[in-house]
């Protein structure tokens, strides 16, 4: 059905008394959104901080009139949006993703157009969701372009950190043996199981939170999370990866490799930092 969008810039505004104003109004929905360029990074744990400038997008009945919500809200905007098919309308914009020889990262059911010289390629089939992790950062891209290069096959994976659980299905689909996907977050564990299956490889996926993870050694370990927390979990890791395995963090800023690296230097023999648009990705080898 078609509505009528306002939208109202607030800064650094509470948006609480506007949503309430604008759910008295008659809102049928309301989203927030970054008003600039103010990415929230590393928020503390347990928190969900907004950006520094928000707006406000509120959809109303079609019938609605522009001069019966101005008075309450003189700043915002109007436009009418038409009738669309609304549960396909927020994929429009993605389209498939290449990483690497033949890695790809598919929404929506769509497919790569490939000439007849391309590698054979590894589809991934996976929407951009609520829990992070699809391929659009920096930090993803250079975690799944680390995986196409490496020599993955009979391996075990764990994806720490594993958001929507792209990382563990790349790991699978490129010829790991078994992957363990680990999160805190309640939603990028249902996000993973529903991924995995929707690509296949959960009889070969592990999914847990990290007190009721497996224990044990494992080959590869990626962990695309932040900072504070790699610091954190070092001796952790270290601890969880056999002897000549790859360790690989991401998740951190060109600012932050040196610290991280030298942290992880105690018990890994640490690679050159590989950096794309101010990220940072890591790579060690486990001392015997």
């Amino acid at each position: 059905m078609p509505f009528l969008q306002l939208t109202l810039s607030i800064g650094s505004a509470d948006p609480a008394p506007f949503e309430d104003a604008l759910l008295a109004a008659g809102a049928a929905s309301i989203t927030l959104e970054d008003d600039g360029d103010d990415p929230v990074l590393e928020p503390p744990p347990g928190s969900t901080p907004l950006w520094p400038r928000v707006r406000i997008k509120a959809l109303f009945d079609s019938a609605t009139r522009p001069d019966a919500l101005r008075a309450s809200f003189p700043d915002a905007t109007f436009e009418h949006i038409g009738d669309r098919a609304w549960e396909r309308e927020w994929l429009k914009d993605f389209r498939p993703m290449r990483f690497g020889r033949r890695l790809w990262i598919c929404p929506g059911g769509q497919r790569p157009q490939l000439d007849d010289s391309a590698e054979a390629p590894c589809l991934i089939e996976l929407d951009p969701g609520l829990a992070f992790g699809t391929g659009t950062h920096p930090t993803t891209a250079l975690c799944l372009e680390w995986l196409d290069s490496a020599p993955l096959h009979g391996k075990l994976v764990v994806d720490y950190g594993c958001g929507s659980g792209v990382l563990a299905i790349a790991a699978l689909k490129l010829g790991a043996a078994a992957a363990l996907a680990i999160d805190i977050d309640p939603q990028a564990l249902l996000a993973t199981r529903e991924n995995a299956a929707r690509n296949q490889v959960d009889a070969r996926l592990t999914v847990a939170g990290p007190a009721e993870a497996p224990q044990g050694k494992t080959e590869i370990l990626l962990a695309n999370i932040l900072a504070e927390p790699l610091m954190e979990l070092a001796s952790s890791f270290a601890e969880r990866v056999a002897p000549g395995g790859s360790i690989v963090l991401s998740g951190i800023l060109r600012s932050q490799a040196a610290p991280i690296a030298s942290r992880y230097g105690a018990w890994f023999d640490m690679h050159p930092a590989t950096v794309r648009d101010d990220w940072a990705l890591l790579h060690g080898l486990r001392r015997f």
